[in-house]
């Protein structure tokens, strides 16, 4: 269980709610006269909320707190108050989450987030990569957060690049991407499942 007052002052808060290792953000959006309150969860399974909040010059629905399912690398909304015109609110909220699912918890519409992968992805395309779609576009369809450069755009990293290589392999004739994962370079990981493979090792 995790517990911190907030005061309300910014158009966006992020605070950060753990319970053992797990964590879920609950993030603020200020709406005419209402502030709505989301849950993010960056894990990668299922996690059931409870968001309970109390405070002082706003109105929230008097129905009993109940567990949400917040799906894995997704954002739900968790409650909207209603503020009191011409006062400042200030509350504070409990927050319980459960990686043991319940039948109970009410599903409610969410929505896709990316996260951060275990590794940093960086994918530098070069000026004729005839095979970069077979990464690149799963990629951006994927969870995953990563950095995509191309290197007709970019001369003085790829001469950054070229130096890493040597001469023995020019840059300027590849067709296929470079990845750098976590600071180590890569030209063999063209697909996406060999870079998740790749991502998934120890």
């Amino acid at each position: 269980m995790y517990k911190k007052v907030l005061f309300l002052g910014l158009l966006f808060t992020m605070v950060d709610g753990y319970t053992q290792d797990k964590k879920i953000k609950i993030i603020t959006e200020d709406i005419p006269n209402r502030i709505a309150f989301y849950a993010i969860n960056e894990n990668e399974q299922d996690l059931d909320v409870m968001f309970t909040l109390s405070g002082t010059n706003f109105r929230q629905s008097s129905a009993r707190p109940r567990f949400i399912r917040v799906p894995a690398t997704s954002k739900v909304h968790m409650k909207t108050i209603v503020l009191m015109r011409g006062k400042s609110p200030s509350y504070s909220y409990e927050l319980k989450v459960n990686d043991s699912l319940s039948t109970r918890a009410l599903v409610k519409e969410s929505e896709q987030i990316k996260i951060k992968p275990p590794k940093q992805i960086t994918v530098y395309i070069p000026d004729k990569c005839e095979q970069c779609d077979s990464l690149v576009i799963p990629l951006s369809e994927s969870k995953y957060l990563f950095n995509l450069i191309k290197l007709d755009e970019k001369p003085e990293l790829q001469e950054q690049l070229q130096v890493a290589f040597g001469t023995e392999t020019p840059i300027d004739s590849l067709n296929i991407p470079i990845v750098n994962l976590a600071g180590k370079l890569y030209t063999n990981l063209i697909t996406y499942d060999l870079l998740i493979e790749q991502i998934n090792k120890k």
